[in-house]
Order: structure tokens, then sequence, then C-alpha cells
């Protein structure tokens, strides 16, 4: 059973305690009162109900003193119980848990239903930062935090969460990382950052994984443990503000273009299978005439990208392309592989 940081019991288990208690003391009474005093399943559980409630109705029959001796042990131990489920139901109210304890369930609901998703590990600076980017581009997925303080933020901006140990097997599992498409490690340490990687990868072989560095030497460690890529915040700061620099208008054009503020903006798109694309060239395949897009670059399977392709390239099915272009024609060209 998962205890708070001090090592006490939430509000909701000792809910779910206090009402277990008192179903296990109104079935003692059901069968205390039948095997005592003979009575009904309805009759003893009216009799429980009433000593319970202390309410005293009156007795369905003239109690024998076995039964006044029993009705003595329901009321010791029945009424302190209700008494805690009362305490407990008074707490929930005024903290407000009664929403928290139903939005939780309904979250790992949902989250139990995802296949195919992303889990973010960390929910710091960099994690908040793909959180947003991935709300943009809505797409599917879940976070891992263990830090209380980000808990009230993760509610209000309608994000999946699990509170936890990203490390662990079973907040990972709760994640649903055994049917996730991709892990994006933000873990501020870089030790917790490969030992994330190798459970990741060890819980799911084809996972794609995506881990921070905070320096050159991880990056190797974090390919080693199984990272698919390496991101070094750090480093790639230090080389956007000395581009910002020397080349400013680059990085101008780059960031607008990375964020969609110009009305461009650069996506991937994988040639499918029996593709009317597959087996023609670039200059053939007429998507800037067709749809306002650019290639800029050409991925073919277990190759490295090409830059700045020719227009004789042939591309063949599973081949990655990198455009450039306006949303609307971005989206009808995967409207058309699709």
């Amino acid at each position: 059973m998962h205890m708070e940081n001090n090592g006490q019991l939430t509000s909701s288990q000792k809910l779910q305690i206090a009402f277990a208690g008192l179903t296990l003391i109104i079935v003692i009474g059901m069968i205390g009162f039948m095997a005592l005093e003979n009575f009904s399943p309805l009759d003893a559980l009216y009799m429980t109900i009433i000593t319970l409630s202390t309410v005293g109705f009156g007795e369905v029959a003239t109690l024998h003193p076995s039964g006044r001796l029993f009705v003595i042990f329901l009321i010791l131990f029945g009424v302190m119980f209700t008494g805690f489920v009362v305490t407990i139901l008074g707490q929930l109210v005024m903290e407000g848990q009664f929403n928290e304890i139903y939005g939780r369930k309904k979250m790992e609901r949902k989250i139990n239903k995802m296949t195919n998703h992303y889990i973010i590990a960390g929910y710091g600076r960099v994690g908040r930062q793909v959180a947003i980017e991935f709300m943009k581009k809505n797409v599917q997925f879940v976070v891992i935090e263990k830090d209380v303080n980000s808990v009230p933020e993760l509610y209000q901006e309608s994000i999946l969460f699990i509170q936890g140990e990203a490390t662990e097997d079973e907040v990972l599992r709760k994640a649903g990382i055994e049917s996730a498409h991709t892990l994006v490690s933000t873990l501020p340490n870089e030790a917790q950052n490969v030992y994330l990687t190798l459970t990741a990868r060890f819980m799911n072989k084809n996972l794609h994984i995506i881990a921070r560095a905070d320096y050159e030497q991880g990056i190797k460690k974090l390919k080693r443990a199984g990272a698919n890529h390496v991101v070094t915040p750090h480093v790639l700061g230090g080389i956007r503000m000395a581009m910002a620099t020397l080349r400013p208008n680059v990085v101008d054009f780059m960031h607008s273009t990375s964020l969609g503020e110009s009305g461009l903006t650069i996506e991937e798109m994988r040639v499918p299978i029996d593709s009317s694309l597959s087996g023609k060239s670039l200059k053939d395949s007429n998507l800037k005439q067709d749809f306002g897009v650019t290639i800029i670059g050409v991925k073919k399977p277990n190759h490295d990208m090409i830059i700045a392709p020719g227009p004789d390239l042939i591309l063949d099915a599973d081949d990655i392309m990198v455009l450039i272009g306006h949303e609307d024609g971005l989206e009808n060209i995967s409207k058309s592989f699709t």
C-alpha cells in the first residue's frame, strides 16, 4: 500500500479502510443476530443498521441476554467505525478531495486504455516544454512526476499523469510503458536517466527512447543503455546562443518555422507502402506543385539523412521525408497518404 512521503496513510486510503471495516461489522452483525436470535436476513440487517446508527426505532423481537451482549459489542465497535467514516468523509469534503479521488480514478481508466502513446518522465523545465509541444500537436501522452507540488498544475492543464518515481517498474506499468510508442526521459539527474533507459528498454524492446544528458560524456552511456536519441539541452542552448550572435537571421528562421509562427512549419512523413510516391523521383512527385511543400531532407532506412536531396532522388516505401510548408499543405499530404 502506497503512503504519503511522511509514512502516513492518505485520506482516501483511510476512507477505504473505514468502509471495509464498517462493511465487516455489518456482516458480523447480521450473522450474529441470525445465529443468536434466529432472525431472518432482512431483520438481522435492520437490527444491525439501527444499532450502528443509534437510531433505536425498536427491536424486531425481545432480545435474549446473549443478543443484548452482542448489541453492546456492536455499539462499542460498530459505532467507533461509523464515527471514523464520518470523520474521514468530513475531511474529504473540507479538503475537496472527493473530486480529486474521482478525477484520479477517471484518469487511471483513461491511461489504462492508451496504446501507442508517449510518456514524459519528469515535469521540470524540459519536461514541461515537451508537454506543451505535445499538446499543440494533439499528441496522446502521459506524464510521470514524483513532485506533489506539480500536481495542481497538471490537473489545471488537464494533463494525464502518474505521480511517482519514474524509475520504478510499477509506476512505468501504470503509465502503460509496455504498450507505449515513445519514452521521453527528462529527469534532471543523468544517472536516473541511464537507469530509466535500461529499465524501459527491458520492459519494452520496441520502445523509442529519447533521453536527456547534461553533458556530452553522458551521450555514450545513454546510448549503450538503449536510448535511440540523446539530447543535451545545455549544449544545444549554447549552440543556439552562438548562432544567434553570429547568424541571427538563420536563428530567427529556425525559430519561426519550428514554432509555426511564420505560417510555415517543418514536419516529417513516412512514404507509405503502395503509395503513388514510391518509385518516383523528387521532381516527379509534384509535392511542390500540388501541395506547396518542399522536401529538405530524406532518410532512407538504415542510412544517414540526405540533406537538400537532388531532384533525381528516388523515393521508396518507408523513406522518411522532412518537409517544410504551410500547415494546410502538410495536412493535405497526410490525408492523401491515409
